[in-house]
Parts: C-alpha cells; structure tokens; sequence
C-alpha cells in the first residue's frame, strides 16, 4: 500500500471518522475570527520535523532483519541453519550460519550507515533557525518548532521551510520569484503572487494585525496543484472571500529569489509537506535474471529435498536389518537486471530525440508569410540586420490583424524578464544593442517572443499587473491583464484578457490547431491551415493564435463564471475547465507560427544501432502527426522505403474501426509471418518495412470495452498489427495513454522487457510503468529523471547503456548465477553419494572447515571479479556492430537448456570426482611408508579435485585477462593448498579434534593421488572443452565469430615481416585472447 494512503487512513480512523474532513482550516496567526464568523472544527496537525531516515533505534534491528529475509536464498540458508542448530546433524552449524551471518551483519552495517547519515541530514535541517512573527515582533526558533498557522519570514536565497500561503513581499506588485531546483530540477525563475488583499503589509505590526482564516485541501503530493480560499475578517464588513491556487503557494525546498523579503502562513508542516509526501517509496522492479534465478533456486530446493527423504528413506531401510544397525563411519562431528534484455523502447520525441531549444522559423498572418532571420535563445545569428518576409504586402485591412497577432504574441505567455540592477529604469529596445532576456518554463514561448522582437514588437515586463510592450514606432504600449486562462495538456491551448489604454477589452488565446481551428468563426481558415499542414510535413512545431473582442458585460460575466469557479473547494479544476470552454469560443482566427525543434546529436545513429540490435522503438509524443512524421524521418526511425500505414481517427471516420484493423493486418502478414517479422525487426532488405501512425483517439477506440464487454479482440489485432511493423509512432497521445500503451505492450503474451525513456512531467508515468525508466535530464526540469532507475543527459547515452554496458552486465550476470548452481553441485552431490557408501549415517565427506571456507574464500574471488570485469568482445566492437545484442536476446543465457548443461556438468563432474577417488582407493590404499587412506583422505582428495575443477572451468570461460585475474585465480588456488598445509600440518589447541592432523601432507606424499588429482581434472575439463570446440567451429554464434575474427587478426598481426620489423610493433597491441 502506498505510504501516503496508509498514513492518511491511520489518521483518520484514529481520530475518528467524526473528526475526519476532506479540508482544513487554518487561523492565520493563531488568531480566532471575530464573534459571529462561522466556527470551524479544530484539527491536529504535526509540528514541522521531517524524517527522511528508515530506521529508529529501537526498530533497526527486527526491521533490517524482516527485509533480509525476505530474500529467497538468505530465508533458505536461515532455515538450513535452524534445523543444523535444532537437529543433531554431522555438520556444524557454523558451516551455514557463518557466512550467512557475513552477508547479514555487512548489509546491515552498511545499512544502517546510510540511514545514519539520513538522521544527521535530518537533525541539521530541522534545527536550522527560521523568523517567524509573534506579538508583532520577529522572533527566531529551530525550524521543527513551526506550527500550522505560524506567520514566518524569508529573506532572499533562503529556503522556505514549511508550505506557505503567500501574504506579501518586499515588491511593490506583491510578487516574488522563486526557484524549485531541489523539488523538480527546474532552474528557471517562477513567480509567485500575495493574496490580493494582504500585499500590502510590509512590516510586522501590519501582518501582526491580519485576522483572517484559511481553508484548503487535505495535504496531497501533487506539486502543481492546489486549491484553497482565504477570509479576511475587517473590522466593519463581511468577509472577503479570495481563492488560492498554486500559484499562491510556496512550497518547502523552494529558494527565494530576486526578493529580499516574503510574509507567509504556514498550512502544512513537516511529514505533510508536498516535498516530504513526494518521499514515496517505488515499487521493486524484478529483473528477469533475478526472476530466472529464484526459479533456478528453488529447483535446487526440491532437489535437495529429495535428497535428504531419499537418504531418510534408506537409512532407515538399512537400519530395519538386524545385522545392519552400526553404519561403516560413525564419526559425529560438533560442527541490478532489465536494461540487458529490452526488447522495446518507448521515446518521448520533444527534449528526447529533440534537442528542445526551439528556433523561431516563421509565422502566418492572413495568408501572408513572415520569416525573420534566425533568433536562438536571445542569441541573434550573425548577418540578421533587419526582416526578411515572404508575401510581405498585406493590405490596409490586413493591418490591424497584423498588428493584433504581434500584440497577441507579446501579450498571452507567462514569461519572465530576468530583472537588471536597475529593474525600474528605462528599457532599452533592440535598435539600441541589447536584447531582453525571457525566462520561461516553456522553450516555444521564449522562442515566440525573441521571434516577434524581430519582427519589430518587444515586450518588456509585467510591472503592477501591467504588461508592456514596445512597438515599431518605439512606443510603450501598455495592457492591463485581467485574467490568465492558463495551458494544461487537455485543453492544449492558453488564453490571457486584458484591457488596452483605450479601455477596449481582448482575450488573446494561442493553442495547438485541433483546439484552435474548432473554436474559429472568422479568418482565413484554409489559408492558415494550408501553411500549418505544410510546416507540420517540414518537422516544425506549430502553433495557431486567435482574439476576440469583449464588451463589459461580457467580461463582468466571465468574472463571475470565474470567480465561481476558482473559490470551490470541490472540483475546482472540473469546474475550471468548463468555465475556460465556455470563454473560449467565437474567436477569430489571426495567424499561425512556426518553430524548429532540433534534432538530438546522434538520435539518428541511436536509433538504427538499436534496430540492428533487434530492439523495436517506438515514438511516444502529443505532437500532431505531420510534425512527428518529419521528426521519425530525420532519426531514420522510418526509411523512404518504409510503407506508412495509418490508424488515425481520420481513417475511421472513412470506414469503421474493424474494417481498419482487418486491412492493415492483411497488409502486414501478406508477405511474412509475425515471427520472421519479430526476429528482424523490419530491418531485412528482401522484406518491406511496414510503420504504423496512430493517434490518441484511435488508441481510444482500441481501449474501450465493446458493446458485448469485450476489448481483447482489438486489442490483439492491432498487437499483431504492431509486431510486424519495423517502428510505430503515437501522436497526439496524453500523458496516460503513453503509460496505457506500455501496459498494453508489458502485458501481451510474450511478456517482453519494456523500456521507456522521455524528459518531462507528462513522461513519467510511463517511465514508472516499464520494466525500466530512464530519464533525460533535459529543459523541462528533472521529474523524469527522478522518477526514473538510471538518468542520463543525452538520448544517444542509451546506445552505450543497452548495447554496451548492459550486454556486458548480462553476459557477466548469467555466468555467475549459472556457475553458483554449478559449483554448488559439484559439492553436494559427491556427499550425495557418499551416503550410500557410509550406512545412510549423515555422515559427513569434507572436513567442517572445507564445508564453511568452499563458497566463502576457496572459489569466491574468481567469479566476483569475473563477473566484475569481464568483456568477452571489446567494447569499440560492440558499438560497431549492435546485431551481437541479438545473441543475449529473450534472457537466451538463462533458459532451461542451459541451465540444464550446467547442470549435468555439474552432476558428470561430480560423479567423475567421487568415483574416480573411490575406484583409486578400491586399488591403492597404502602409501610408500605402509600407511592405510582413512576417509578423510578420501573426502580430501576429492575436495581437492573439485576446488581445482571449479576454478580451471572459470579460467576456461574468462576472455579478459589481466594481472587482477591471474592473481585472484591462481592466488585462490595456492591459496587452499597452503591452508590445507597449516590446517593439516599444526595440532590447533581449540580444537576438541585433530582427525585432520597430517591428512594433506600425507595425501601428496602419494604418487597415485598426484596421478589421480591431474587425470580427474582433465576428464571433469573434457566435455566443456569439447562443446565449446564443437559448438564454436559447427554452429558459430555471431558473437564467436567476432572472437574468431579477433585472435585472427591478433595472430596477424604477430607475423613477423620479410624485410621489416615485427607487424605487431607497428599494431595496437591486443588485450584479450
């Protein structure tokens, strides 16, 4: 369950459901309201300490124990331990219990030093010193001590530390500007507007005199969303109702900028601030190695189970023979994953294939053509001296709708002018040498305005809800804004009204054209949407603009509509967006505009790297689908020879969704099955290229359950449809279809490995629904990149990350989860065996220090650092050619068939090991000296050959080597036979035993064990050796050939010359074999 619910159920159900509202109400100050006021239920909240730390004192323990355990192989070695600790068995407890006490305490040590640096960030910060206003005078405590209602001030670049409602600024327009790096990655300037009616309280003993009350919203994580109202109590009158939204909200994390000073209520505090509600925990994304290995774990579990009920069985079998009841031997002893297997991709296009920094092009004013010469990011390009236009001789008439759409540009936007050290002087205009420079948390709309500043209008800043702009003539005009219709993602479009100094009344609305063209009644439609289809085709990002003209009393009436709508507390967005749907209508079409979103270094490159590696792409965007059509083309995610079918919402209007399906999937089949098609990806030159284009209404239509209840009949048609296409692009898709698209790919039968990778808000629910999200570090600050598993700056990083580091991770990933299983069979099955040789006794083969150090030092070392380090191919060769991805695709190194070889290796190994010693003892049981082979001779010498085994199997798969890896391989050889040396050779006082005094020694001063431990090795080595020689020299994959290819060119290249020096003198010197 998420946190955040179970914390909001506690709470309420422990206060009871009496107590429980769906909103709060705060007293500004700790002041009551007048007699009379409408009296409001009293609510606890908490004070303002965060804790971000996942443990206490008393709690580490159990806590850190319980998420261990909940490991498969750790709950599996606690149980092993428990019953050799409860039941009288040979082997010591300590065999298992002591390197899973290793891997426990380590973990939680290191652990808990995590958590322990969380309650040192959490004690600086909640004893960090914060003013707050008491009894008109500014006072100072530690910041865990502010309470709900605390009116606190903040000084300039200090962090806001609690949620504050804003009541007033050292700015004179009530504004202040604040930064929210640390909450969204967003660097840009935002600004913030007071409460209309407490703005101008600029001292103490004026906020010390407010008498209001605020209510709003139940603390929720949304950072862009609020919605409250405030009442302000004055002496004589009722009192004035003014809503809150975000933008009157200063949130926890926030930095305050270009402002020396803020007043602000507090209204959530502590663990209920948006920042801390955002502390959510994500849910676990299992890798399918890990999934792999858990069931390659448990198959090892049954097959120790019936292991021990079958030595149970025969044991007491053989004890049921009267003269069977004493066994031969009666000696008790006391003793990170899903990046290396995607096999889709889903991309956001905007500031993921794009660059996002947006290029003014070119705009559309009845008919005419208007393109000035390149501005970029308040850069003007070199030789850009004046206006170059195309049809750029309107008619009288066409004036003032020219003018009008210049105005329109200068005026609907949220833009910020950076303020200057003199921010009240004169503004200089661009004849004079210096440019505005805009902040914006929107690219197009800083593009728009330096566009149309070359065009000849300017704006300049909002000064007391004033916007000033700067014409051709060199005049400041001046515009009073009234109300801002602000853009969300549903309505696709913004809306601004305001009122000239003539005292005549505009709404200027600019949006995307399927939101626009609808809500027109005059213009020149087709002209305009002639030139906006013919940009769309060339990859520009377009946009439309349109005005209408409002009398008073249209405009009263849209002050109340919004007023209404603004002031609830219930549906206040629902609300809100029928209200902008009835203001936005009749309007009259003035222009469209053009702007360029440049192509990512290397996308193009990514892209086909990644299709040549068998991974499909698809493209993910709410861009209209000429202008993505374009972009697929520049980054060769569709080709010329590429056969486009659509699925659009304007091929259904032609014929039915079914008829549709049907024909594109009749298409598609007619020349290959989905499964050539599949293992190609599309890429195969005697095959045609198929790319799908849908839009967000098909997809709609798609999703939505039949008459009858069904949808899986769609549903699997147009999957079909998409598995035999070579790429696929979603326009017009929102937010949630992107992440519905996932699912639906995630879920079908195949069950294939999603990955999706994009750089804005409207990405991350996709990111969160795939297997694995990455985000882009981009212009639309940092949600993606912190809802995402990786983070990366670039799109072209996921070339390298996929094709390099993550074939990499999985070749090292399945040796080491195969070669575990393998050496651990090697090691159980011998005493498998051994049983039936010792009366089913439990007696044990090895020595109880061989059983505790085998997995811990003999062969650890090698395979960590094989599966550290290795690189099989190099990696300048896994660049060049992406199709050796294919080799690792669909998990192929962790499928049953080889986990079976490793298996039966193991177990031939193991029969090898066991037999081999026990027919040398059959023969030869007496040393030189006359001495008998007891069996713990027995017992070391096969454990002798298994350590050599197991470690020379791992030599035989290493292709890397270098001074690390001979040290670690041959160093743990040497390593077990100096310890068999001091083990065997020293009589230890600790010891209430000494059966293994002298039993190495003695075991190498026999000329058969040399023989036998040489001759059991070679034979265990020989069938691996033979496969590989096989396999490699009849069905070559192609990543052995590249290996093939590479020791040819190294033995070339170590020719010596005719008449010259050695080649490999004048060659780059290999590293591999």
């Amino acid at each position: 369950m998420d946190c955040s619910l179970a914390r909001t159920l506690v709470r309420r159900y422990c206060a009871g459901e009496e107590n429980w509202v769906d909103s709060r109400t705060i007293y500004v100050g700790h002041k009551e309201p007048p007699p009379g006021a409408e009296a409001y239920i009293l609510q606890r909240h908490p004070d303002n300490r965060i804790v971000s730390s996942k443990y206490t004192f008393w709690n580490f323990i159990p806590k850190n124990l319980f998420e261990q355990f909940r490991r498969i192989a750790n709950f599996y070695f606690l149980i092993i331990f428990l019953v050799q600790l409860i039941i009288d068995t040979p082997t010591s407890p300590v065999t298992s219990g002591l390197p899973l006490f290793f891997v426990i305490t380590v973990t939680a040590i290191k652990q808990g030093y995590e958590d322990w640096l969380r309650h040192k960030a959490d004690n600086a910060m909640n004893q960090c010193p914060v003013h707050f206003i008491q009894h008109g005078k500014l006072v100072r405590k530690q910041s865990r001590k502010l309470r709900v209602g605390d009116i606190v001030m903040v000084k300039e670049d200090e962090t806001f530390p609690c949620d504050l409602i804003f009541l007033s600024s050292s700015r004179g327009d009530g504004t202040c500007h604040v930064t929210t790096a640390s909450l969204d990655g967003e660097s840009s300037h935002k600004t913030h507007y007071a409460v209309q009616d407490t703005k101008g309280f600029h001292t103490e003993e004026d906020i010390d005199g407010l008498h209001a009350t605020i209510e709003c919203e139940q603390p929720q994580p949304d950072l862009y969303k609020f919605v409250g109202r405030i009442n302000v109590y004055n002496d004589r009158n009722d009192p004035v109702v003014r809503p809150l939204g975000s933008e009157n909200l200063l949130l926890r994390g926030a930095t305050l900028k270009n402002t020396e000073k803020i007043f602000g209520v507090a209204i959530y505090t502590g663990m209920e601030t948006k920042m801390a509600l955002n502390y959510q925990s994500k849910s676990q994304k299992r890798s399918a190695v890990e999934k792999s290995m858990n069931v390659f774990l448990i198959v090892y579990l049954c097959i120790l189970i019936s292991k021990a009920l079958i030595n149970t069985v025969l044991k007491y079998v053989w004890q049921s023979e009267p003269f069977r009841d004493e066994p031969w031997y009666n000696q008790k002893t006391e003793s990170e994953r899903q990046r290396n297997l995607v096999e889709y991709i889903f991309t956001d296009k905007t500031g993921t294939l794009t660059e996002n920094n947006m290029e003014f092009k070119e705009c559309c004013i009845e008919g005419h053509v208007y393109v000035p010469h390149a501005i970029c990011n308040g850069q003007v390009l070199p030789g850009a001296s004046g206006i170059d236009m195309i049809d750029s001789s309107p008619g009288t008439s066409a004036r003032e709708r020219e003018e009008l759409f210049f105005r329109a540009l200068c005026l609907c936007h949220t833009i910020q002018v950076k303020d200057d050290d003199d921010v009240d002087g004169p503004r200089k205009s661009p004849d004079s040498g210096k440019s505005c420079t805009y902040i914006s948390s929107s690219p197009d709309e800083v593009a728009l305005v330096e566009g149309i500043q070359r065009l000849g209008f300017t704006y300049l800043r909002l000064k007391d809800n004033y916007m000033e702009i700067l014409n051709r003539e060199n005049d400041v005009e001046r515009f009073e804004l009234l109300e801002i219709l602000s853009f969300d993602s549903v309505r696709r479009r913004m809306s601004v009204i305001v009122k000239s100094a003539t005292g005549e009344i505009y709404l200027f609305c600019k949006g995307a054209d399927s939101s626009i063209f609808p809500r027109v009644i005059e213009g020149k439609v087709d002209q305009i949407r002639a030139r906006v289809e013919r940009n769309a085709v060339e990859g520009l990002r377009t946009l439309c603009v349109a005005y209408k003209r409002l009398n008073p009393e249209e405009y009263e009436g849209i002050c109340t509509l919004l007023q209404a709508a603004k002031v609830a507390l219930q549906d206040r967005e629902k609300k809100l967006a029928e209200a902008y749907e009835q203001i936005e209508k009749d309007l009259v079409l003035l222009g469209a505009t053009a702007v360029e979103d440049r192509l990512q270094e290397k996308a193009a490159d990514t892209i086909e790297a990644l299709q040549k590696a068998g991974i499909k792409v698809w493209v993910l965007t709410g861009d209209k689908m000429e202008t993505a059509a374009a972009t697929c083309y520049a980054c060769k995610l569709f080709r010329r020879n590429t056969q486009l079918l659509e699925l659009t919402t304007k091929k259904i209007e032609e014929q039915s969704l079914h008829d549709v399906l049907f024909e594109l999937s009749k298409t598609v089949l007619r020349h290959s099955g989905s499964l050539t098609r599949d293992n190609f990806s599309g890429l195969s030159a005697d095959m045609q290229d198929y790319g799908l284009i849908i839009d967000g209404a098909a997809l709609s239509l798609i999703m939505k359950p039949r008459e009858d209840g069904s949808c899986g009949n769609y549903r699997e048609l147009f999957l079909e449809i998409c598995r035999n296409c070579s790429a696929v692009l979603c326009c017009r898709m929102a937010p949630l279809q992107k992440a519905q698209i996932v699912k639906l790919i995630k879920l079908s039968k195949e069950h294939p490995i999603t990955l999706a990778i994009g750089d804005g808000a409207n990405d991350v629910s996709m990111i969160l629904e795939a297997h694995v999200g990455i985000g882009v570090i981009g212009k639309e600050g940092r949600q993606a990149a912190r809802n995402s598993d990786y983070a990366v700056p670039k799109f072209k990083h996921l070339k390298k990350m996929l094709l390099v580091h993550g074939h990499f991770y999985y070749i090292r990933i399945s040796e080491l989860v195969q070669y575990f299983f393998y050496k651990n069979v090697c090691f159980i099955f011998p005493q498998f065996l051994y049983q039936f040789f010792c009366g089913f006794s439990q007696q044990t083969l090895y020595d109880t220090a061989y059983l505790t150090l085998y997995n811990i030092s003999f062969t650890s070392l090698p395979i960590l650092l094989y599966s550290l380090m290795e690189q099989h191919v190099s990696i300048d060769t896994l660049r060049r050619d992406p199709s050796l991805y294919r080799d690792i695709a669909k998990n192929a190194l962790l499928r049953w068939r080889v986990f079976i070889y490793w298996t039966f290796l193991g177990v031939f190994d193991a029969l090898v090991f066991f037999f081999g010693a026990y027919f040398m003892f059959e023969n030869t049981t007496v040393t030189s000296n006359g001495q008998i082979f007891g069996n713990w001779t027995f017992g070391t010498l096969v454990f002798t050959v298994m350590v050599f085994t197991v470690t020379l199997k791992l030599a035989l798969d290493t292709h890397y080597w270098t001074w690390i890896n001979h040290f670690v391989i041959w160093g743990s050889l040497l390593f077990y036979i100096v310890f068999s040396l001091l083990w065997g050779g020293i009589i230890w006082p600790f010891l209430n035993y000494q059966r293994m005094y002298y039993v190495f020694i003695q075991m190498l001063s026999s000329g058969p064990a040399w023989l036998v431990i040489i001759l059991l090795i070679t034979v265990s080595l020989l069938p691996d050796v033979l496969k590989k020689v096989l396999c490699r020299q009849l069905w070559p994959s192609a990543t052995e050939r590249v290996q093939q290819n590479t020791k040819l060119k190294a033995s070339v290249a170590a020719a010596p010359s005719m008449d010259g020096p050695l080649l490999k003198d004048l060659l780059p010197r290999p590293r591999r074999h």
